[in-house]
């Protein structure tokens, strides 16, 4: 992993209206994603983490500007895309690609694999066309498919291997950023084993970085370098991966960790069983976002929404947004 920051997100906020009255005014909003801050570094693979609702791939298609943010700032090798017109953008896509979660739905079913790859050579013409073929050949042989399956239609593969095919695409454009938005969360469990090894050879071979959104604390636990806890809006909890996984200082991220399944016979996990429903991200609660469901709720979550911290001296970037986590956890130790 390198030291350059490929990626810094600062105060990103993602909001959609909601038009009511006979006029359809706008009445409020609903605050996907609320004023998150963090940076990616170049050959990481950082994941982004939280319930289903929490934010994490609407921040996603933030960043890649599918949809334009509210407000704050998205740094791409030091420029602002912010900045950008629809030119400069467009030319500084070929560098931020995206791996959709379903592979049957992000797939034209009307073009050959061969006509899927190529199509994105074509647009942005870095590939003179009588090699266009070869490329994506090239492509398809580095996901593990092979040349006598390029002519075929998207119906005509599996789950697994229209993975391949969107992650051949995605590879088509020499990427230096890749956002897997639940790349593997749509195929059976032999089947995203062999994906995750797949995009880790991949991220070797090409130096690729890698945005990686999931749900699924397992999958996370196996490819990331650092990690990034969502909940409401807004981020819990940053820490690499090691220190997540063995000394979380957040009790939203306890809870989440205390749902992985445990695969040893005989060995048990205390089950942290969160009451109550995720408040709604249209009339979020006030002071910490976590306070309505936290079992160590006190009076100043109510009251003061907590920032990030230091969860301790020898865990350099381990940051939690907690109140109490010294009291109920101590510091985070090496």
């Amino acid at each position: 992993m390198s030291e350059k920051e490929l990626l810094k997100v600062e105060n990103l906020k993602l909001y959609f209206p909601i038009q009511g009255g006979f006029l359809g005014r706008t009445v409020n909003y609903v605050k996907a994603v609320d004023g998150i801050s963090f940076s990616v570094y170049e050959g990481e693979t950082v994941s982004l983490v939280g319930e289903s609702g929490c934010g994490k791939s609407t921040a996603g298609r933030a960043i890649l500007r599918l949809e334009k943010p509210t407000e704050g700032d998205v740094y791409f090798n030091n420029v602002n895309m912010n900045s950008l017109n629809k030119q400069a953008l467009r030319s500084l896509r070929k560098d931020l690609q995206i791996i959709f979660q379903d592979p049957f739905a992000s797939i034209n079913p009307r073009q050959t694999v061969i006509q899927v790859l190529e199509e994105a050579l074509l647009i942005q013409n870095i590939v003179p066309r009588e090699q266009r073929r070869d490329r994506a050949l090239e492509l398809l042989e580095k996901v593990g498919l092979k040349e006598h399956q390029a002519d075929r239609y998207p119906h005509e593969f599996s789950g697994g291997q229209r993975q391949r095919v969107g992650i051949a695409r995605a590879l088509s454009l020499d990427p230096k950023l890749i956002v897997c938005d639940e790349a593997v969360s749509a195929l059976d469990v032999s089947i995203r084993a062999q994906i995750l090894n797949l995009l880790k050879r991949l991220q070797m071979e090409f130096q690729l970085t890698y945005l990686f959104i999931s749900h699924d604390l397992g999958v996370v636990r196996h490819i990331s370098d650092r990690v990034i806890v969502m909940y409401l809006g807004r981020i819990m909890e940053v820490a690499d991966k090691k220190s997540l996984f063995e000394q979380a200082r957040h009790p939203y991220t306890r809870a989440l960790l205390s749902a992985i399944p445990v695969l040893k016979p005989g060995q048990k996990r205390e089950r942290i069983v969160l009451t109550g429903d995720v408040p709604s991200s249209i009339d979020p609660p006030e002071g910490c976002r976590f306070h309505t469901r936290c079992p160590y709720v006190q009076d100043l979550c109510r009251k003061e929404g907590p920032e990030l911290r230091s969860a301790g001296a020898m865990q350099e970037g381990h940051v939690s947004a907690c109140h109490f986590f010294e009291n109920l956890y101590g510091e985070a130790t090496g």
